[in-house]
């Protein structure tokens, strides 16, 4: 196993000339008078002069806007943040501004139909084109839009398209069913809907004209439909009282004339007007609907992906994720720094585990974006990503969705590319962004998260709301990001959004993960806080845990649960594995365990009972469901501790609910 905070990656001697982190530092000096001797005296500034920091990232970028800038934060209360007040913006207009006008500036694959590139001449038209003819749809300033939608250019089309509008865009992945669906959109009532009929997933199609008649039915205030034929023409014409898709840019009867591309404008709005609705993953009750601004998600993106990605003209921004997922709001928005966009849809293991890295290379990427699971999945099967795909254009390496083990660092080093910048980027749908990440400037340590990002206020916070050094604390952002949300929709006194982040330290947003920062300034996330092991006075995260479990090749999944009961004087822990065919869990099984964990963590840490499972339960973004699952073993109803729509696959929580039981009945 590699030892946590072996150094993997140092910068070269000349990233401050190569990076766009390095240009930007070269301009503070140069218009600011500014000059900072490494990244950590920069980021050390960005955070306490607020106002300076995002000022300059306005400046810098060029952003665009109706009147001239008087004020960047006129009010730093958290919650109640008052960024830029007065200015008009656009993300849409933005988005459409600087993109390379040679060549492709979105390349899309799937394994439903053949291969679409668009160049900037072509989305620009197809974005006016469904602009008019969401105008035609009544469609106006506030208005919500709803995609049901997979991570096709079509998607990305209609959220420019409604952006430009000024109205309000909000997707789920078509793998959602109908409750996930309508527990998220009944909150914002959108008028329209533009959904697929179906799609393929690897070898199997599947047909959602039912969900979309059902997810009609349950929105009363929808008064159009509009369905993208994306399996098949003939399923999605079946379908009854829709527009279709090529109808809304064409504009069919009475609209745009055939070869006619309408003018593209931008309505310019409010700072916080909103841009789009993300949901969080609602395991426990409704989803919180995060309402995000136009001029908050434009700069917080303009800083992660140039300064941090060091993404810009010529690159090819590829992140495996669906449009149910954060991480495609943070993809697409690879254009506004003159990125290409590259969208995959389908399942990243089929036909195998090297599919992903044979589009890389097809596709030219030049930063992979995935997930920590998946990363761990291939070094689990043993495949050799550089041996199969010429993976030499990979600059950077994005690992997010949860934390990356330090095998896995060692792992993207030894088997895609030596020479890549790895980043393991932490943040959430609640700020549309990552807050923990990376730098070109800085070393990549084993384990670890090179630094907090540029804006980011990071701290490590004790009980008692100290911070804290070189041991585990509750993360927290102390001072505002322009990414924060507006608000939750509908939450009109905000005392929803207050309660999410803002109870546990007043005036501190509190994130729920566990934080250790280090003295050099890395920072270790271990997992949810209310998830936490604290077994006889070790406190410890979860992410420690599945690190030294899944290394072993015998465990495909694992779930860990601490239950105690401080007024018994008893507590215990629970170690659910997923096993592989074949693989039976017997006295040496358990015992090897044992011994990884005795010898990885602390002999406080061996479970005291250890079950085979069919499956972890995990969210539908595949975060596992520790909560829940402690709760069901707590004795809670299976429905009160979590939503069956906000689960992946809502059986796997039956094996739980039947080891609770056989639990209380002995």
């Amino acid at each position: 196993m590699t030892e946590p905070g072996t150094i993997c990656w140092k910068p070269p001697a000349d990233a401050r000339e190569r990076s766009r982190v390095g240009h930007y530092l070269a301009w503070l000096e140069r218009e600011r008078g500014l000059a900072f001797d490494d990244y950590h005296a920069l980021w050390r500034w960005s955070v306490d002069d607020l106002p300076g920091f995002w000022g300059s990232i306005w400046d810098y970028f060029g952003v665009s806007s109706d009147s001239r800038v008087t004020s960047v934060l006129a009010s730093d209360a958290m919650p109640g943040a008052e960024w830029f007040p007065g200015v008009g913006l656009n993300y849409a207009e933005r988005m459409l501004a600087d993109l390379q006008e040679t060549g492709p500036v979105v390349v899309a694959r799937s394994q439903t139909r053949k291969p679409v590139e668009l160049t900037a001449a072509e989305l620009r038209a197809a974005v006016a084109m469904a602009r008019a003819g969401l105008q035609r749809l009544g469609v106006g300033r506030g208005d919500r839009v709803a995609a049901y939608l997979p991570n096709i250019p079509e998607a990305l089309v209609l959220l420019l398209a409604t952006a430009s509008l000024g109205a309000v865009f909000s997707s789920c992945a078509p793998e959602f069913g109908t409750r996930s669906v309508v527990d998220r959109w009944s909150q914002i009532e959108p008028t329209v809907l533009v959904a697929v009929d179906g799609y393929v997933y690897g070898p199997k199609e599947i047909d959602r004209t039912a969900e979309v008649a059902a997810i009609r039915a349950a929105l009363p205030g929808l008064r159009h439909v509009v369905v993208v034929p994306y399996l098949s023409a003939e399923r999605a014409a079946a379908i009854p009282d829709v527009l279709a898709w090529d109808d809304l840019l064409g504009g069919g009867s009475g609209g745009v004339a055939a070869g006619e591309t309408p003018e593209l404008t931008f309505e310019r709005v409010p700072f916080d007007h909103p841009l789009y609705v993300l949901y969080s993953s609602g395991t426990t009750g409704l989803p919180k609907p995060i309402v995000h601004g136009h001029g908050g998600i434009l700069l917080e993106h303009l800083k992660t992906l140039a300064l941090h990605f060091d993404l810009g003209p010529g690159d090819r921004f590829f992140w495996f994720s669906t449009t149910g997922w954060m991480m495609w709001n943070a993809l697409v928005s690879g254009l506004l720094v003159g990125a290409t966009v590259v969208l995959v849809d389908g399942n990243p293991a089929h036909p195998d585990l090297g599919y992903l890295w044979r589009l890389a290379d097809e596709c030219g990427v030049t930063f992979f974006g995935t997930s920590a699971p998946f990363l761990m999945s291939c070094r689990k099967a043993g495949l050799r990503p550089a041996d199969i795909a010429d993976l030499s254009r990979i600059r950077g390496l994005g690992s997010t969705g949860a934390p990356l083990p330090a095998d896995g660092f060692t792992y993207v080093y030894e088997n895609v590319n030596p020479d890549l910048l790895l980043q393991s980027f932490s943040g959430g749908t609640d700020l549309c962004t990552g807050f923990i990440g990376g730098s070109p400037l800085l070393p990549v340590y084993a384990g670890e998260l090179a630094c907090p990002c540029l804006g980011a206020a990071v701290a490590a916070y004790d009980p008692a709301g100290h911070r804290v050094v070189g041991q585990l604390g509750e993360l927290v952002i102390e001072r505002p990001m322009p990414s924060m949300p507006v608000g939750f929709w509908g939450d009109t006194d905000g005392s929803r959004y207050r309660a999410a982040y803002f109870a546990d330290f007043p005036g501190v947003w509190r994130h729920g993960d566990w934080i250790e920062i280090t003295e050099r300034g890395t920072c270790v996330i271990t997992g949810r806080s209310d998830a936490t092991l604290n077994r006889g006075g070790v406190r410890m995260g979860t992410a420690e845990f599945y690190s030294a479990v899944e290394a072993l090749p015998e465990i495909v999944d694992s779930l860990v649960i601490h239950l105690d009961d401080p007024a018994a004087g008893t507590e215990e822990l629970l170690l659910f594995v997923v096993l592989p065919e074949g693989v039976q869990l017997d006295d040496a099984l358990r015992a090897k365990l044992a011994t990884e964990l005795r010898r990885n963590l602390s002999p406080r840490h061996v479970p005291d009972q250890i079950v085979r499972v069919a499956a972890v339960p995990r969210t539908l973004s595949g975060k596992k469901l520790e909560v829940p699952v402690k709760r069901i073993l707590e004795g809670r109803p299976p429905e009160e501790a979590a939503s069956a729509g906000a689960l992946a696959d809502p059986t796997a929580l039956r094996a739980y609910e039947e080891f609770a039981h056989t639990r209380r009945d002995h």
